[in-house]
């Protein structure tokens, strides 16, 4: 089935590329980070349009699949029935009013897996109200889904929440909970050469790290740097904080130990280093012909937030054979 879909909080495009290799054509996009932008940009040849809060759901082509991997926000729900209105002033807002004008046949949602119990459950509740019984559609219980299942080595969950409109035969949609790739592991996505000296830890900070850590362990947490072997698979990579320090690798292919960036102190001979942002891509299942056209800092903050896309591909598949499905005949 060739379908049209739309790509709202488009990031870097995870969503439009799993569903364009379902055949699917994006006949809009919309991300407001300007770096993120030019990452798009790159590869799919076109520039989003910005803040979602000032576009006008009536200038958004007509389209079968609403995709939105949506930020996290709490709504203003204290004494209220939790419905359309109560999600006014946050992101869900702009989503659901979009799906109430353009009525697309399907509502494809991403969001972190914390949002299950976010404001103790009640912005969970509150979204699902709003699609059943503010818009009418037909929501499968929502799905807590992890990436490693999809043939990419990262310990990643995220919610899926699915909806189809009431007058499409979707009561067998199920999500899928693995795909038929073969097991992955760190040593997978490792770069095929031997990475820039940048990426390797100085003795100094690595030092500082392992102290960080104990501080931390002490105090009876496990927050911290990690070394992750190679026949392991990563930890979720996440933006800022500690991100690329909890997937550590040691990488003997150090040629010398000539800093290349301005450290303190001397490159650990310990040959620990973070992982590259194509390393990162393909944790994310990202092809190597995805470009990365922008600095280190912004690509590990957009690979950060992205889409798994293996597991984005797999969900969409089951939702287009629903859409196969048709309309119901009594409607």
């Amino acid at each position: 089935m060739n379908f049209t879909f739309i790509d709202l909080f488009a990031g870097i495009g995870g969503f439009r590329l799993a569903m364009e290799k379902l055949n699917g054509k994006c006949v809009f996009s919309s991300e407001w980070d300007k770096k993120a932008q030019e990452t798009y940009e790159a590869n799919f040849h076109e520039t989003p349009h910005g803040d979602i809060t000032k576009i006008n759901a009536q200038d958004i082509p007509d389209h079968d699949i609403l995709c939105a991997g949506f930020p996290c926000q709490a709504f203003s729900i204290a004494g209220r029935k939790g419905g359309f209105d109560d999600t006014r002033g946050t992101l869900f807002f702009d989503v659901a009013r979009i799906i109430k004008h353009k009525q697309p046949k399907a509502v494809f949602l991403e969001n972190v897996k914390g949002l299950k119990m976010h404001a103790g459950g009640k912005t969970l509740a509150t979204i699902l109200n709003v699609l059943k019984n503010d818009l009418n559609y037909h929501v499968p219980e929502p799905k807590i889904i992890n990436a490693k299942h999809f043939g990419v080595p990262q310990n990643r969950e995220r919610i899926f929440i699915v909806g189809f409109r009431k007058d499409i035969n979707s009561e067998d949609f199920l999500f899928p909970t693995r795909n038929n790739a073969d097991t992955k592991h760190i040593r997978d996505i490792i770069e095929d050469v031997p990475v820039s000296n940048k990426y390797y830890l100085s003795e100094r900070y690595l030092s500082t790290l392992r102290k960080h850590k104990e501080r931390h362990r002490a105090k009876g947490n496990g927050f911290g740097c990690e070394i992750k072997p190679w026949d392991s698979i990563a930890n979720a990579i996440v933006v800022g904080g500690m991100g690329r320090e909890r997937n550590l690798i040691v990488d003997n292919r150090i040629a010398d130990y000539k800093p290349v960036t301005n450290i303190k102190g001397q490159i650990s001979r310990e040959n620990v280093r973070r992982m590259t942002p194509r390393e990162w891509a393909r944790l994310q299942g990202f092809p190597d012909t995805f470009k990365i056209p922008v600095a280190d800092v912004h690509a590990y903050k957009q690979l950060g937030n992205s889409v798994a896309v293996p597991v984005i591909r797999e969900i969409g598949h089951a939702i287009v054979r629903t859409l196969n499905n048709g309309v119901k005949s009594d409607e």
